[in-house]
């Protein structure tokens, strides 16, 4: 509590962690996969049909392989934790004493004193051995938990927003000026994108927004040099 005796609340980035990368990864992806094949087919001389085709098809299969990549990658990541916190709950029942002595460890190395140590080790163990363990131990909590169907949505979402951008772009845009138009488009959205991303996590926001932009930028110039190769293919 404090003096004028409203409870004090502190909100920390870590609490975004899990949605935050997902959504920053999805919606970068987006933008730059589908900026890229759109350029890259346009320097090939292809239609305004065949481009904006292109430019759906990325997106539908972008979304969908972001999705299922993000749900079996952080899936497994669920599956580690269960096994780590299963065998935790094993040996807290095999040997308890054993377990006492090394959360008191834990204590100790970092800072606390031997006895008082104790004292909270055996205090925490009586209240949840378990969440104590995952914690201390295992560095698992509530705000760094794998989520695998939450980010997976969270992938898919944000990759349909980011390639939404330079779809609609490509749409506007007809002939000669869909290149630079698609392009500084693109790159201006991957610049925005890694403010924000920098703005919600607490980070440097120019640094966030160069770096994003700039390796957007080489996709996008290595994707349509090579389509310029093949003029008249697509």
């Amino acid at each position: 509590m404090t003096r004028a005796g409203h409870r004090h609340v502190e909100r920390h980035r870590m609490e975004r962690i899990g949605w935050l990368r997902a959504a920053v990864l999805g919606a970068n992806d987006g933008i730059v996969s589908t900026a890229s094949l759109i350029v890259g087919v346009a320097a090939a001389g292809a239609g305004s049909a065949s481009v904006l085709m292109t430019g759906v098809a990325g997106l539908v299969a972008g979304a969908m392989s972001m999705a299922a990549g993000e749900y079996v990658s952080v899936h497994s990541q669920a599956d580690t934790e269960r096994s780590d916190l299963a065998r935790e709950r094993r040996e807290l029942a095999e040997t308890p004493d054993a377990e006492l002595h090394e959360l008191t460890a834990i204590y100790t190395a970092r800072g606390v004193a031997p006895a008082l140590a104790r004292e909270v080790a055996v205090q925490l163990t009586q209240h949840d051995a378990l969440g104590a363990h995952a914690r201390d131990e295992l560095g698992l909590s509530v705000h760094t938990r794998a989520q695998p169907l939450q980010a997976a949505l969270a992938s898919a979402a944000s990759f349909t927003a980011g390639a939404a951008w330079p779809l609609a772009v490509a749409w506007l845009a007809f002939g000669p000026r869909l290149l630079p138009w698609v392009g500084a488009a693109s790159v201006a959205a991957l610049a925005l994108l890694g403010m924000l991303a920098a703005r919600v996590g607490g980070a440097a926001m120019l640094p966030a927004a160069l770096r994003v932009s700039v390796w957007g930028a080489l996709a996008m110039a290595v994707t349509a040099g090579v389509g310029a190769l093949f003029p008249g293919v697509a």
